[in-house]
C-alpha cells in the first residue's frame, strides 16, 4: 500500500473503491461531469491542491480526458500531478457491455497496472511523504455529538463551516476528510470555535 500526503481525485465511486485497496490517502471523486457545475467542490479541490497537492487519475477515454482538462483549467498546474492509465480494452466486471470506446477505466485495470501508472508519475511507496493524519472513528463522532443525536446535523454543518469544507459532506465523507486531510490542531481549533 502506498501512503500519500497528496489527495487523489478520480471520476467515480467505483474508481475510489479500487484505489482504496492500494492507497492510504484521501481519495475524492469528481462525480463524473458533476464537477463542472459544483463551485463548492472546485474551491475545496483548489484548497487541497494548495495545502497538500492533488493527484489526478481519470479514465483514458474521451470523458476522462475532458474531466482531466477541466480540472487542469481550474487548479494550479504546479500543485497537481497527473497519473495516466494506459489504453486497455475490455469490460469492467460490474457492467453488461463495454464502455462507448471499449477501454477499461480505473476500476477495471489491474492493481499492477495502477501501481505502474503511479510509478511512471514518480509516485512510489518509497518516495511518498509521510502524513500524520488523525484516526477518528464513527464512535468518536458520536461521542462528540457530531452523529447520532438530534442536533448532530447542525453541529456537523458548523464544523464544516469552521473548517471551510463543503457543506454537502455526509458523515462518512466527513470522517474520511478529517482522517486524511485535516490536522489534529485544525480539528481541535474548529471544535473549540463551535463548542463541541
Amino acid at each position: 500500500m502506498i501512503r500519500l500526503k497528496q489527495a487523489v481525485i478520480v471520476e467515480g465511486k467505483y474508481d475510489k473503491i479500487k484505489l482504496s485497496n492500494l492507497l492510504d490517502a484521501l481519495i475524492l471523486t469528481t462525480d463524473g461531469f458533476g464537477i463542472f457545475k459544483d463551485k463548492e467542490k472546485q474551491a475545496f479541490l483548489r484548497r487541497i491542491a494548495k495545502e497538500q497537492g492533488l493527484i489526478v487519475l481519470t479514465d483514458s477515454d474521451s470523458a476522462g480526458f475532458l474531466i482531466r482538462g477541466f480540472l487542469q483549467s481550474v487548479l494550479p498546474g504546479e500543485q497537481i500531478t497527473h497519473v495516466y492509465i494506459p489504453d486497455l480494452f475490455g469490460k469492467e466486471k460490474r457492467k453488461r457491455i463495454p464502455g462507448k470506446e471499449g477501454k477499461l477505466g480505473v476500476e477495471g485495470v489491474s492493481e499492477q497496472v495502477l501501481l505502474q501508472a503511479f510509478a511512471r508519475a514518480g509516485i512510489t511507496a518509497d518516495q511518498t511523504d509521510s502524513w500524520s493524519a488523525m484516526t477518528l472513528t464513527p464512535a468518536d463522532l458520536f461521542e462528540m455529538g457530531l452523529s447520532g443525536r438530534p442536533d448532530s446535523a447542525a453541529k456537523r454543518r458548523a464544523l464544516l463551516q469552521a473548517l471551510a469544507l463543503p457543506e454537502r459532506l455526509s458523515t462518512s465523507a466527513l470522517l474520511r476528510v478529517l482522517n486524511g486531510y485535516v490536522t489534529k490542531e485544525q480539528f481541535d481549533e474548529a471544535r473549540k470555535e463551535i463548542g463541541v
